[in-house]
């Protein structure tokens, strides 16, 4: 049968539930969000005359609690437009309105009785065939489905979406004992590709799988802190990017979250594991205890294992609880991978080091391979899953299986039995089999080792995604140092970027002229794209800032002028050149975008035109299409120095969407051209689609472009104008003004005496010397300078 998810009911607004009502808009469905109605009148309701009879009081809960998620950062929507898709009401006068919907999900209080009862109402006004799922996050499913109907029980399951929902890619189902496997595979499949998420079918087991490992991890290391002698700093800086976790590494991680949260689960696990061979570490050592009890849980309440004081921010001392000015931390052994790039090669290095770093490293992946392990086939059958499960919910570049294989099977089981476990039976017998790693890659598929059977089978669900890592050395066509080019399959080859967080210097521009000068001779299209982090962080500045200290102008004018002509074959070549953003799409990665024949992106781009920040304008090509793109919305009878404004603006202030759909509203993503993707695991496959399906349909080069008009002076003159009385109201300095009038200057076509028509060579001129005028003022070079040591932007 199968299955349109057209309306989708939510009940419960709490954060979980209205990021929950939220995600289904973003994807285009329908939403009933409900929650109970208040039994008590607040005192401005009682000013106004209003009773609990009064529709505002009755829905005043959800309408709070969704109001509230639409105004929290980050946004857990992607345009807030798309709120419009969600209606509120409450569960005593709207429950009848779930008879119209595909699914029904339930999000209230973690309280079996509370969870029944509602089932009880939804069971009275569900019609049959209707799914409906739990959000728990650890309630075993074969409580909360006892009781019910037939048609119920066939049709409910546990569905965990992570917090926050649009951001955290894990959706765990969890069937109960009578779930049907049609609704099974339905939900796995639209968790993939409509949510977007990575779906994971868990047992009904505590805390099932995320959670489970993921609060071992952090308690474990909540034991170890003080067997070690290690502070909170150190541990977050031994257990974050360095291995491929989050920023916020484990304390920082627990204090966004709430310590309240962490405990609740980790208890949970305590009551409900009396069989787990751990058990007692899953038992809350006295300092978390001393924290429950003086409320420091974190971000809510404004203190947990650190606290801001004005601009300061200070670390819980754990031995004496008292704060204390944050300590910096570093370790011989980190400095041994600072020139390893990927996470996954720095595993085997870490385990080797000298000192307590070292020593960590080694009790840590001993402990967290033994327990994983331990847990098949307790909480799923396959150990795949459980590296699925921590790279989706907790942002882990690498699942412990995948780490455990980088450091070498063998290796990994004496490092536990030095710390005095055993391997589980099954890792044993896979090595016995003649399997020496739990992945292998074949034919561009990965593969893993059945332990029911005993042999390698492909992992399922792979078909829909191409896997650069997988095809990376089997099908590359190029290389150099910066980029790669491989072929994806029926005529479309890829370019990856493989610089430092994927900025784009001479290495980069070779790459793209290369790909499309081998794409025009014997391929059908090209893709751009890659999966990393992120897309592109812009264009090289360290290049830029050292030619522009030197003075080497000449050699600088150069280097703008094969970006820009680089930019403008992507546009203009034989063939489709399709770009795949996705995470930061900044500055040159931005332009790079903008000038492809379409886009696929990523729902999760965060995309603008920041030069403005490191004192410059966009350089390479973006003035030049922000005037373009303005041009082509002049209409006729249209006052064109508004449209032009608006584009001014979006380059002046820096502008950068916070998703792939407010990339539209700024321009540099457009309607009927560009598409989004919510999977990104699927964007390059569908990017390879898309430049098949342009050639296809018969691809032809188009020509350049000499029709763009512009307003000269007297766009220029307002736009001045309007710098000078920011500059006089102190809203922007005077170097800000200069670059705004610089950007003016381009944008307007030069202080042409009325409107006219150029061509796009005549304002990437316009734009280049603009460019280097502003690399030779001393303030810009202070910008760049700052935004290289420090990260974050000067205001000067």
């Amino acid at each position: 049968m199968k299955r349109n998810i057209k309306k989708v009911a939510v009940i419960g607004s709490g954060i979980m539930g209205s990021g929950i009502a939220c995600h289904f808009a973003n994807i285009g469905v329908e939403v009933i969000l409900l929650d109970i109605a208040p039994n008590e009148l607040t005192e401005s309701e009682i000013n106004k005359g209003l009773t609990l009879e009064s529709k505002l009081v009755r829905n005043r809960l959800v309408n709070d609690h969704l109001l509230t998620a639409l105004k929290s950062k980050p946004s857990p929507i992607y345009h807030q437009s798309f709120a419009s898709r969600i209606s509120t009401g409450n569960t005593t006068d709207d429950m009848a309105k779930i008879a119209s919907c595909d699914w029904i999900i339930e999000v209230v209080v973690e309280r079996l009785d509370i969870k029944k009862s509602v089932f009880e109402q939804i069971e009275k006004y569900r019609k049959p065939g209707t799914l409906i799922t739990s959000n728990t996050s650890g309630i075993p499913i074969h409580f909360m489905s006892e009781g019910r109907s037939d048609d119920f029980q066939k049709h409910f399951c546990g569905t965990h979406f992570f917090n926050p929902a649009r951001y955290l890619k894990l959706f765990e189902i969890i069937p109960g004992p009578q779930t049907s496997s049609e609704v099974l595979d339905f939900l796995s499949g639209y968790g993939e590709k409509f949510l977007g998420k990575t779906s994971v079918v868990a047992k009904d087991s505590p805390a099932f799988i995320g959670n489970r490992i993921g609060i071992f991890g952090i308690m474990s290391l909540f034991h170890q802190v003080k067997e070690l002698d290690l502070t909170i700093e150190e541990v977050d800086k031994l257990t974050g990017p360095v291995i491929g976790r989050p920023k916020s590494a484990t304390f920082r991680t627990v204090d966004v979250v709430g310590l309240d949260t962490l405990v609740h689960v980790a208890n949970g696990i305590y009551e409900n594991c009396k069989t787990d061979e751990v058990l007692e570490l899953f038992k809350l050592p006295d300092f978390i205890n001393k924290m429950m009890e003086n409320n420091w849980l974190g971000s809510k309440t404004n203190q947990g294992f650190y606290k801001k004081e004005g601009k300061e921010i200070l670390s819980l001392d754990l031995n004496t609880l008292e704060y204390r000015a944050a300590k910096k931390a570093s370790f011989a052994t980190l400095e041994l991978t600072k020139s390893i790039d990927k996470s996954i090669d720095r595993f085997k290095v870490l385990i080797t080091g000298k000192d307590k770093a070292g020593e960590f490293y080694r009790k840590n992946f001993a402990s967290m391979f033994n327990y994983c392990s331990n847990r098949i086939p307790e909480i799923t059958d396959t150990y795949y899953k459980i590296d699925d499960a921590m790279k989706a919910g907790f942002g882990w570049e690498n699942g412990p299986f995948e780490i455990w294989d980088a450091i070498g099977v063998q290796k990994g089981i004496e490092l536990m039995q030095a710390e005095g476990y055993q391997p589980a039976n099954w890792v044993t017998e896979m090595l016995a089999s003649g399997n020496s790693s739990f992945y292998s890659v074949k034919d561009g598929a990965t593969y893993f080792y059945n332990i029911d059977n005993n042999q390698t089978e492909k992992i399922p669900g792979q078909d829909a995604f191409i896997i650069l890592n997988n095809i990376r050395e089997s099908k590359k066509v190029w290389n150099n140092s910066e980029s790669i080019i491989t072929d994806l399959g029926d005529g479309i080859i890829n370019l990856e970027f493989t610089s430092k967080m994927n900025s784009i210097g001479a290495g980069v521009l070779q790459g793209i002229n290369k790909a499309i000068d081998m794409a025009e001779k014997g391929y059908e299209g090209l893709v751009i794209g890659n999966q990393g982090t992120n897309f592109s962080v812009g264009a090289n500045l360290a290049m830029i800032f050292m030619l522009a200290v030197e003075q080497e102008y000449d050699e600088l004018n150069m280097a703008i002028k094969m970006f820009q002509d680089t930019m403008m074959r992507c546009r203009y070549s034989a063939i489709p050149v399709i770009a795949a953003p996705h995470g930061m799409t900044l500055g040159g990665g931005c332009e790079l975008t903008m000038h492809s024949d379409r886009a696929v992106a990523a729902a999760e781009t965060y995309i603008g035109l920041v030069e403005f920040g490191v004192g410059v304008i966009p350089g390479g090509g973006g003035s030049k299409e922000m005037a373009l793109r303005a041009s082509d919305l002049f209409r006729k009878n249209d006052v064109e120095l508004n449209v032009l404004q608006e584009y001014f603006l979006t380059v002046g202030m820096a502008k950068v969407a916070t998703s792939a759909y407010e990339a539209f509203d700024i321009g540099v993503l457009q309607k009927g051209r560009d598409i989004v993707v919510v999977n990104k695991d699927r964007q390059i496959a569908t990017a390879k689609q898309v430049a098949l399906q342009m050639a296809n349909q018969g691809y032809t080069q188009p020509v350049r472009r000499n029709d763009i008009k512009v307003l000269g002076k007297q766009a220029l003159g307002m736009f001045l104008v309007g710098t000078d009385q920011m500059v006089a109201g102190q809203f922007i300095s005077e170097h800000d003004q200069k670059i705004a009038n610089k950007l003016a200057y381009v944008m307007a076509g030069g202080d042409l005496s009325e409107p006219n028509l150029v061509s796009e060579q005549y304002l990437l001129d316009l734009e280049r010397e603009a460019f280097l005028s502003l690399c030779s003022e001393r303030k810009t070079l202070e910008r760049i300078q700052f935004m290289l040591t420090k990260g974050k932007p000067l205001r000067n």
